[in-house]
This record gives C-alpha cells, structure tokens and sequence, in this order.
C-alpha cells in the first residue's frame, strides 16, 4: 500500500532527494516549502513563522500521515566557514534559526497528532546535525543550539505522545554531499573532505519507515569516514 509522506524543506539539498526517492517509489508525497517543489503535490510555506504552519495544517487537512520527514535546516550566513563570526551574527539570524529548526518541528507536530494517529504505523524523523551533538558541536551557536534543542524536544515527544505509537527518530549527519556543499568546496568556502553520500542519508530515513511499530530508533549519527579512498 502506497503512504502518505509530508516532506518539509523539499525544494532543495536532502529534503528534495528524499521527495525524489519517495515519489519514485510510488508514495504520494506532500512537499513542503517555501519555492516550488519539483516533485509530489507542492505546499508552500514559510516555516519562520505561525502562519506558514498554519497554511501546511490547512493543506493537510484531515488526512492520514504515515510519516512526517522534517528535512529542513538552516544555519548561519558564512557558517562552517573560516569567515563565521559568532559576535557578528545579529540577533534576527538567531531568531530565525531557532523559529525555524526547532519552535517548527515542534508546532508542526503537535498539529498532525491527529493524521499521524490514523496510520499504522506511523513515523516521525527529523533531520538534525553532527552539530547538534557532544562530538560535533561547532562555533555556529544559533545552528549548534537549535540542533541540541532538536533532539531534546524529539526525546520530550516521545513521551508526551507515548500513547499515540508514533515512532520518533533523529538523524544527525555530518557534512552530506548537497550541491552547496560540492559548489562551496570547489570555491574554498568549505574545507576539501569527503562528505557523506546523498544515498546514504535517504537510504537511512527509508530504512526507519520500513520499520515495524514495534521498533523504535530514538537517533542515527552518521558520521563521515574521512579514512575511505573511493566515493
């Protein structure tokens, strides 16, 4: 049987490779973001704000969700680069961080408890960052901040909607291969390595939704394997 994924931040990076992966698969995706999706039945919205999850509420409707795959991230203007200022950041991009990787994911939930309650098995991921944990954290406060948060509001989920059997996952990658990533190495605004495959990060999310109820995966941290000679 065909699911129901609501895919947000799928416009571009690895939200869109996920929505790729999805609707070639056969499952009706709902694209969530704020330019138009190239593919599965676009949502537009802007997550830095109530009315944008309100508009994606209202988009839904009533129907059921088998997974809710939050996939966007933002981060600071010249993050994880040698020209990141912490003390230049001004408190508007900090703002704007925290609203959309964290005050979102936790909204959007607690507003498709319902459609998520329909589905047989029902999953919620989300994607956080190697940033976001004790071996990762970096000088991007706002970014690193948020992506803590992340994964205790995930955890706090949990048990608030514990009788709703929904499974609750965090990914935390490390560097993925997204085009700004390739286009920022070859301009020596990020450092030469070896980021992780795109492949890698879907095939971790797909490999969580094929899970049975009664397996639960509260984190993957993938990091990158900086020793391998090949792709």
């Amino acid at each position: 049987m065909n699911r129901t994924l609501l895919v947000v931040g799928a416009s571009r990076g690895i939200g869109a490779a996920v929505a790729r992966f999805f609707h070639a698969q056969g499952d009706h995706v709902l694209s969530v973001s704020r330019t138009p999706a190239e593919v599965g039945e676009w949502i537009e919205a802007d997550l830095a704000s109530p009315t944008g999850i309100t508009q994606i509420l209202d988009a839904v409707g009533d129907r059921p969700i088998d997974g809710l795959l939050f996939i966007a991230g933002v981060w600071e203007k010249h993050a994880f680069s040698e020209k990141f200022r912490f003390t230049e950041s001004p408190p508007e991009e900090t703002r704007f961080l925290i609203d959309v990787n964290l005050v979102a994911p936790i909204e959007l939930t607690k507003g498709l408890v319902n459609n998520l309650r329909q589905a047989a098995s029902p999953r919620a991921i989300y994607m956080g960052s190697i940033s976001g944990t004790e071996q990762g954290v970096s000088a991007e406060v706002a970014t690193a901040g948020s992506k803590f948060g992340l994964r205790g509001a995930v955890m706090a989920l949990r048990h608030a909607l514990k009788p709703e059997g929904i499974g609750f996952t965090v990914i935390n990658p490390g560097y993925v291969a997204t085009e700004e990533v390739i286009e920022d190495m070859a301009s020596g605004a990020a450092p030469q390595q070896m980021p992780i495959p795109m492949d890698d990060v879907v095939s971790a999310v797909n490999w969580v939704l094929g899970l049975s109820p009664r397996s639960e995966v509260g984190e993957i941290t993938l990091l990158q394997n900086n020793l391998c000679d090949g792709d």
